[in-house]
């Protein structure tokens, strides 16, 4: 599966995995490698991923005691009263592809951190059943000394390599580190690891997410943008894309980035910048766009193939929670009325704009009256 406008590869299978493909690899590179003739390409569909994400979410709401959303493909299960965990497991995984369409690998463990070594460990066995149990001491003790250090949910590659050092390569040699020989070495955070590797659970269960703090809308270009103009539009798009996914998660934002750059792998003269800004609290499209493109204008310098451009929303917060400006320079209610009632009705908004269902140019009006196009070749999807 490759990212944004083809880019570079974010998912593969184990046959892939098996003919070198690595992760972030740019495919217009790794096509042309010998050995990766056979490899199958599809673009990211990241609508339908979350459609996908959503079903699998019922599915095992319907079926788990309670359930912790962590990525758009993971989720937690707290089986706390469960009388057999493991065919609950196969339940759900069997379910899962029934109506999610989607397989899955289920990983059971005491704590979080186990349960995530389970999950990669089922992943591991391709012919396997899809789950792995290491709920058991006896389980893990025989499980341990097989899985390296590197596969430990926690343990980034510094970690690793400090731990490498000391001649620990296995998770049953790091559990048998004394903890405060780890605490030293690795600080809180890896003794926090530890001590969920032998059992001890030390991260909480939470069924409400944690609010997220920014919200990204970045992408490369098609072709190499040389015109002002141009820029301007992919801009306005962005800021378009990321207050549409702002509202959908009722948060505004308090701040703002701005960057572009160039195409960092060819002969191209070479030019990044970006700028960072706080904005008046708001999920308003035209206020983030008016902010954007000001910055935009900024960062522009003639005489540059420009690849590549990005809208990042910063300090997000619940309305209700954010900053609060006595003297805000528009009025939200008026604003989204307006947007609600004058705009689509004079067909200058798509009816399925804020379901990021763009299919022809949007104008956008900024407070100035002036008129931008946003260009549907440069929003995400």
């Amino acid at each position: 599966m490759l990212s944004n406008n083809d880019g570079c590869a974010i998912a593969r299978t184990h046959e892939a995995k098996d003919l070198g493909l690595t992760m972030g690899e740019p495919w217009h590179i790794a096509s042309k490698r010998p050995g990766l003739e056979p490899v199958i390409w599809m673009s990211s569909n990241y609508a339908l991923y979350g459609d996908m994400s959503r079903r699998m979410y019922e599915v095992l709401s319907a079926n788990a005691p309670a359930v912790e959303p962590y990525s758009i493909d993971e989720m937690f299960l707290d089986l706390t009263g469960v009388a057999d965990p493991l065919l609950l497991a196969h339940r759900i995984r069997d379910l899962v592809r029934q109506i999610a369409k989607i397989p899955t690998c289920v990983g059971i463990g005491p704590t979080k951190t186990i349960a995530k070594l389970a999950n990669k460990a089922a992943k591991s066995y391709r012919s396997g059943t899809g789950v792995c149990d290491l709920s058991t001491e006896d389980a893990r003790a025989a499980a341990y000394p097989g899985i390296d250090i590197s596969d430990v949910w926690g343990l980034g590659p510094a970690s690793a390599a400090k731990l490498a050092r000391r001649g620990v390569t296995n998770v049953a040699a790091f559990v048998a580190l004394p903890q405060d020989e780890v605490r030293e070495l690795l600080t809180v955070v890896g003794a926090r690891t530890h001590a969920e590797l032998k059992g001890v659970n030390c991260i909480p269960f939470s069924q409400t997410p944690p609010t997220r703090k920014s919200l990204a809308v970045t992408r490369s270009f098609g072709r190499a943008v040389t015109e002002k103009r141009e820029l301007e539009q992919a801009i306005a798009s962005y800021a378009t894309r990321a207050a549409e996914k702002l509202r959908r998660h009722g948060l505004v934002a308090t701040a703002m980035q701005v960057f572009v750059r160039t195409n960092e792998f060819n002969k191209d003269p070479k030019y990044f910048n970006q700028t960072t800004f706080d904005i008046e609290p708001t999920s308003d499209t035209l206020s983030l766009v008016k902010d954007a493109l000001r910055a935009g204008r900024r960062l522009w310098r003639p005489g540059f193939r420009y690849a590549k451009a990005g809208v990042v929303l910063l300090d997000l917060a619940c309305p209700q929670e954010g900053p609060v400006d006595l003297f805000p320079s528009i009025d939200i209610e008026r604003r989204a009325a307006d947007v609600g009632a004058g705009f689509r009705q004079h067909a200058l908004w798509p009816k399925n704009a804020d379901a990021g269902l763009h299919r022809h140019p949007t104008r956008l009006v900024d407070e100035a009256s002036e008129t931008v196009s946003a260009i549907r070749r440069y929003s995400t999807s």
